[in-house]
């Protein structure tokens, strides 16, 4: 159980942003200096090896750590970069992680030509005609010749005559672009109570296979959502060759205008090149994400999902992305998963007991227990709160330094008036009913809440509502269950309803 500020979820996976692969006979003085320079500058963590890792002829263990903790390669390749035995390793090296690891790898064809890397000629052959001569059998040669021909077949950069500065600055430009796309993002200050859920969507995503796979993930606002995803993110975007988290915020004014927004923001963040897309409308921005990412195996999480063009804009079918792709939907409603045909879905719940009176501890008394003589006090915020971790939170920050006066004073407001806040994060969700809808919500909230199902649709009938599609519309939307038979909903649900019906009436 997580109870600090800290996370492992929100951790790096990489030691260095770059590796730098290179034969020191041919640049290490030269170029591959002037390359590591100008990477530094940037604030890229690259690596180079400055020879004190070479202790006779295999590759050494710490050398192979540096590869595989490197989120990039860049391999330079000259004219003597295969009479090294070392280089050839390196390289076998790198492209081992680019399969396994997802890593990132640029080739840089220096003063030769790609096609002599391709097919062996020149130096290239040479160098490879003399290491058959040591070699006793031909598997590690072969090997070799298998990895130069995949890195010459990678579209990579190229100089023969030119401005090497700018050919330089060229690839940090590049470089940075990568290394910027796969940032860690912010996740709950206090993840307490995160780690099983990343365990159990973790075996839906399967990340390992390599198939395609939209998951859901639904549930109340303020349940923990956003939280989740971000977390997914950065356990698992460094394992795939492009990733994007795309936060959508609604805007009901002019629907189509958001869907073409949030394909450029889409496309530019995996592409990097959307000024030079032109996206007029949503069918060429959907003939541009096919275009784009159906080669690549792609992360992708849409986060606050609310309408089905959305998915449809944004995602339509799986084909649109590459092997082993995962695409992520967090929505408070079910039904959108449903019919947009995921793969599986996963509901969030409520934190437990014990999670719940600490998260509110953290952010009321900057620990996870309360101050003498508020222990009440916090369990009546837990059972008020129905364990709704960002309810919790607003909850215990509004009231941290605060006399006991103020608590008893607060609690009995918010009871009769829901904190703002809270409002703003369940409010959404009771606007999007429609008025048969929101009618029955109501009705539950004032008068029905803890009765039998049965005889609350009985009694909705008679009032000329229609509860046998309302009432599996509300549970959909996560505004209200059933147990045994019992209709329930929670308490912050239940006041907000009573609040809008007060407000109601006011203006009336």
């Amino acid at each position: 159980m997580a109870s600090s500020s800290s996370s492992s979820s929100v951790t790096s996976p990489w030691r260095y942003d770059v590796f730098l692969s290179f034969r020191g006979d041919d640049t290490r003085d030269t170029f591959t200096a002037h390359l590591y320079r100008a990477l530094t500058q940037k604030g890229i963590l690259t690596f180079i090896d400055k020879d004190e890792l070479r202790r006779g002829d295999e590759i050494s263990p710490a050398l192979l750590q540096a590869i595989e903790g490197s989120r990039i390669s860049i391999i330079v390749l000259s004219t003597n970069y295969a009479s090294s035995t070392w280089c050839l390793d390196e390289l076998l090296k790198i492209l081992e992680c680019k399969k396994s690891k997802q890593q990132r790898v640029l080739s840089v064809f220096y003063h030769i030509d790609p096609s002599d890397v391709r097919h062996q000629r020149g130096s290239f052959g040479e160098a490879l005609a003399k290491h058959a001569e040591k070699l006793n059998v031909d598997m590690k040669l072969q090997l070799w010749k298998e990895a130069l021909q995949e890195v010459a077949s990678m579209s990579g950069y190229h100089l023969i005559n030119g401005n090497e500065s700018e050919f330089i600055e060229q690839i940090v430009q590049e470089v940075s672009r990568i290394a910027n796309d796969h940032f860690v993002l912010p996740v709950a200050k206090h993840p307490v109570g995160l780690e099983p859920h990343l365990k159990d969507v973790d075996l839906l995503l399967s990340v390992e296979t390599n198939d395609i796979r939209m998951i859901g993930i639904f549930g109340l606002g303020g349940i923990g959502k956003t939280t989740l995803a971000k977390a997914i993110y950065n356990s698992i975007s460094s394992r795939f060759e492009a990733r994007c988290f795309l936060a959508i915020v609604s805007d009901t004014s002019n629907q189509v205008d958001l869907l073409v927004r949030l394909q450029k923001t889409l496309l530019s963040k995996i592409l990097g090149k959307c000024k030079s897309l032109k996206i007029d409308n949503t069918d060429t921005g959907i003939i541009n994400i096919q275009r784009g990412l159906s080669s690549k195996r792609v992360l992708l999480i849409l986060d606050g999902v609310d309408h089905l063009s959305q998915l449809e804009t944004l995602a339509g079918a799986r084909d649109w992305f590459g092997k082993g792709s995962r695409i992520i939907i967090t929505t408070r409603n079910q039904h959108l998963l449903k019919t947009h045909g995921v793969d599986s879905t996963y509901e969030m719940k409520g934190l437990n007991q014990n999670d719940a009176f600490q998260l509110c501890c953290w952010h009321a008394f900057k620990r996870e227990i309360p101050d003498d003589g508020f222990r009440e006090f916090v369990e009546w915020i837990v059972n008020y709160a129905g364990s709704l971790p960002l309810v919790l939170t607003v909850l215990g920050s509004d009231l941290y330094g605060r006399t006991k006066k103020e608590w008893e004073s607060a609690l009995v407001q918010y009871r009769k008036v829901p904190h703002q806040d809270i409002r703003k994060i369940l409010q959404p969700s009771y606007n999007r009913l429609s008025e048969d809808e929101k009618n029955v919500f109501l009705d539950i909230a004032c008068f029905f809440n803890g009765q039998r199902l049965s005889d609350v649709i009985k009694m909705l009938e008679s009032c000329g509502y229609y509860p046998h599609f309302s009432i599996p519309r509300l549970r959909e939307q996560c505004l209200i269950s059933e147990v045994h038979g019992i209709l329930q909903m929670c308490n912050l649900l239940q006041d907000m309803g009573r609040e809008v019906v007060r407000q109601e009436s006011k203006s009336t």
